[in-house]
């Protein structure tokens, strides 16, 4: 328990400390946010706002999990160390479209087949990778199982581990992209994704706790209560790290944002997610406890679908927030009510989490 708490003390001073002198690096060099002509009309006086702040918030949770190892004494398991490759891979794909975007002076960074392809190449090593790494109970990273609470009987490998390897890299994928991508559509308004990341990787802490108590392999007598999970302890401290990060960052994100964390901040925060969904084995578990950014999202398909089959439009603009926006809503209004839903259906998806358990 120590570990983790270092680890999000650790991470929170460095993103609290660090990001004002961040800032002022970014000023002096004119590093500062494009707005899209398209957007909200009240958006254009945050043009010139120093982005890119995903770089601290990246530090800050490498530096909290290692402080933690250091204080704990041992090195970091693959499983945390796969955590964080996909965060800071994810991070510098959109660090690589932040930066396109500052140079070439435009709203518009990497092209769509560029960042597809820088993605894909850190999503399939993931994938790859999770699955290799048996430890001396043979439990790997990831499991080619589809997971809500924990491992289901639906395997990929129902075809041999060659099908389960593609299938599960595929699948994988399906989420990297999906919650980065999530994230990054949140990313819209000051303090937005970083308030619900907060409460998105603070419950994973909970879970990550929880398994560690109820491991398989720590258990005298292994059974439906107990989690086949690889290294909970360290999923915990990297989701604490995270956390921890957020919070510092949040300082200085809340409106009136003095920096924006960009696709470099978005893209790392959804990676993470992904992966801590993946290696906790709570895949389907993670649309509930992150199901504000599904939310939103999902806003973003309904509004292109139905536009795509009627030629007319669900909401005033998408992603969801803007449309509470153009309806009249404070900016600060809609951020605080957002975190709201994001802690009722995280604390949701934490309740069907443990009544489960009890259950079993």
């Amino acid at each position: 328990m120590i570990a983790i708490l270092v680890s999000a003390a650790v991470a929170l001073l460095v993103a609290l400390l660090g990001t004002p002198v961040f800032i002022r690096f970014l000023v002096h060099k004119n590093y500062g946010q494009f707005v899209r002509e398209d957007g909200p009309t009240g958006h254009f006086t945050k043009r010139g706002t120093p982005t890119m702040g995903g770089v601290v918030m990246i530090a800050a949770t490498l530096i909290g999990v290692a402080a933690s190892m250091l204080v704990s004494g041992r090195l970091p398991s693959v499983s945390a160390l796969l955590a964080l490759y996909l965060m800071a891979g994810l991070g510098l794909v959109g660090f690589l479209d932040d930066f396109t975007k500052i140079r070439k002076q435009r709203s518009l960074g990497l092209t769509a087949r560029a960042k597809l392809i820088g993605q894909g190449i850190v999503g399939i090593s993931f994938a790859v990778l999770a699955l290799q790494f048996p430890n001396e109970n043979s439990r790997t990273p990831a499991s080619t199982k589809i997971s809500f609470l924990r491992d289901t009987e639906f395997d990929l490998a129902f075809a041999g581990a060659t099908v389960g390897l593609i299938l599960f890299v595929i699948w994988a994928n399906l989420l990297v992209s999906a919650w980065s991508n999530a994230v990054n559509l949140t990313d819209g308004l000051d303090g937005l994704a970083t308030g619900v990341s907060i409460i998105t990787f603070g419950a994973y802490v909970l879970v990550g706790i929880w398994q560690l108590n109820q491991s398989c392999q720590f258990l005298a007598t292994a059974g439906p209560r107990c989690y086949e999970v690889r290294d909970p302890q360290d999923l915990a401290i990297v989701a604490a790290a995270i956390t921890g990060a957020c919070v510092g960052f949040l300082w200085w994100n809340a409106n009136p944002a003095k920096i924006f964390m960009g696709d470099t901040g978005s893209l790392a925060l959804g990676g993470a997610l992904a992966g801590l969904s993946i290696l906790s084995r709570t895949e389907l578990l993670g649309v509930l406890i992150g199901g504000m950014f599904v939310l939103i999202v999902s806003s973003v398909v309904i509004q292109v679908s139905f536009f795509k089959m009627t030629g007319r439009r669900v909401f005033k603009m998408a992603p969801l927030q803007h449309h509470f926006e153009l309806s009249g809503w404070g900016e600060v209004t809609i951020v605080i009510r957002f975190w709201l839903i994001a802690g009722l259906l995280a604390g949701l998806g934490m309740g069907i989490f443990y009544a489960e358990w009890v259950a079993s």
